[in-house]
């Protein structure tokens, strides 16, 4: 199937899975994707990229310039803050404090505000990034003590299954943490986006109460990471 093919199919998914009244937020995920096939994408209503890896959305940021939106979803180094803070629209992956001193001081040099997302790691794998729930509370204690990074949100990356459906309590979990975090009132921090759902688990997502999902193979096909 073809780009455009794939991607009316996830479109029509959004509006069917989802368990509430507004269409979900589609990030197109381009890692290792060309820039003709983007564009392609982009051509076929494509509002949104995401990007796992600060120098590749740096070029393509170059190449595309202001016809997309860009989002770092991917694991982010303190070092490597610089090449994101101010082309990125949002940041899926805050998720401990170096990153938060970083993006302060890098959005505060430019006198830009940055807009993140705060990682959550429900299942805590030990082979993936983001906060446990046991520090969550102490994290957001030190982004409201900040003035450049605001907070829109909650992302996760669910363990992968073969079937979606095990992994659902994940997505549930996610879902009860954000409600609960939605009905306090803060100063840096709104919940507008729950990030969650995959090219292989986005309808389970979305049924759960995502609004925001990060599909990737399903549009472009395998990825070759040659």
């Amino acid at each position: 199937m073809s780009i455009k093919d794939n991607l009316n199919e996830v479109n029509e998914n959004l509006k069917k899975f989802a368990s509430h009244g507004e269409t979900p937020k589609l990030i197109a995920v381009t890692k290792t994707v060309d820039i003709d096939r983007i564009k392609e994408a982009i051509d076929c209503g494509v509002t949104d990229i995401g990007e796992n890896k600060p120098q590749e959305m740096s070029w393509k940021y170059d190449e595309l310039k202001d016809s997309v939106n860009y989002h770092m979803i991917g694991h982010l180094q303190s070092n490597k803050v610089k090449d994101v803070v101010g082309k990125a629209c949002l940041i899926h992956s805050l998720d401990r404090m170096s990153v938060l001193k970083e993006i302060e001081k890098r959005a505060s040099a430019i006198n830009k505000p940055q807009d993140c997302l705060i990682q959550l790691n429900v299942a805590e794998e030990e082979q993936k990034s983001g906060l446990y729930l046991d520090d969550l509370d102490s994290f957001i204690e030190e982004i409201e003590k900040r003035k450049f990074v605001k907070v829109k949100g909650l992302m996760s990356i669910a363990p992968f299954a073969e079937d979606p459906e095990e992994i659902r309590w994940v997505f549930k979990k996610m879902r009860e943490i954000y409600d609960k975090i939605k009905n306090t009132e803060y100063k840096n921090i709104e919940m507008k986006y729950l990030s969650m759902g995959m090219s292989h688990d986005y309808k389970v997502a979305l049924e759960e109460g995502s609004n925001m999902v990060r599909v990737g193979s399903f549009i472009f096909g395998k990825r070759n990471y040659n």
